[in-house]
């Protein structure tokens, strides 16, 4: 089953963002826009991990913390938390990993590098599996495995890190530049036509077949993975 996860924060574009992307990744998504509804939904349906903003209309993200450590969990164990917080002052960060949060990342935020803390979190409190499935594809960043209708797909280093940022992002439309400056960093000096070639590519290995198509381009602007309608 996957994980789920708990988003806390009172801005309701930054909740419901976040809430859908991490539902694109895998995940099983609650929100809450305040402490106390955090709370409840964490005594309703206990989750995984906790993404927690510290500055909430009614308690602060410190003292929701301090109240889920004494939440009873049925493997005894105290729900990991990541503050995700504009609040960047080093006392700030200081005090929240010293009251026991597990992480602690600022406003505004790399989604990759946040998806990997999350994960990280999550290996390191023994949660689950982390396949990233989208339709019938499946995606293990752990194992560099892929595998498409249950047919193993092998991927170079580059067309796995490829399909990987273009899973992560299902659903969202994504310029050339930001492909090739999350793919490649710095490598090709602004050169796009790379990222058309390795699209190209992972089309031969992943889109083949009678099987639905998953990656699509919007011209003038550059490409999107999408799920398959049923």
């Amino acid at each position: 089953m996957a994980e789920r996860l708990l988003v806390v924060d009172d801005e309701p574009t930054v909740r419901e963002l976040l809430s859908a992307t991490l539902r694109f990744a895998g995940f099983e998504v609650g929100s809450a826009a305040d402490g106390v509804q955090a709370l409840e939904e964490a005594r309703r349906e206990p989750p995984d991990l906790v993404l927690l903003d510290v500055m909430l209309p009614d308690l602060d993200g410190f003292e929701v913390l301090r109240r889920l450590r004494a939440l009873p969990r049925a493997d005894g164990r105290p729900v990991p938390v990541l503050f995700l917080t504009a609040r960047d002052a080093k006392t700030d960060k200081i005090n929240g990993l010293r009251l026991g949060g597990d992480d602690y990342v600022t406003k505004p935020f790399d989604l990759e590098e946040l998806l990997a803390r999350i994960r990280a979190i999550l290996r390191r409190t023994g949660a689950g599996d982390h396949t990233l499935v989208v339709g019938d594809l499946e995606v293990d960043p752990d194992g560099h495995q892929v595998t498409r209708a249950g047919r193993p797909v092998r991927l170079s280093p580059t067309e796995f890190r490829l399909l990987h940022h273009l899973v992560l992002n299902a659903g969202r439309v994504l310029p050339k530049a930001s492909i090739l400056d999350h793919v490649w960093r710095y490598d090709f000096a602004g050169d796009t036509s790379i990222v058309d070639t390795y699209i190209s590519y992972l089309r031969r290995k992943l889109d083949s077949g009678d099987s639905p198509k998953l990656i699509h381009t919007v011209h003038g602007v550059g490409y999107v993975l999408r799920r398959p309608k049923p």
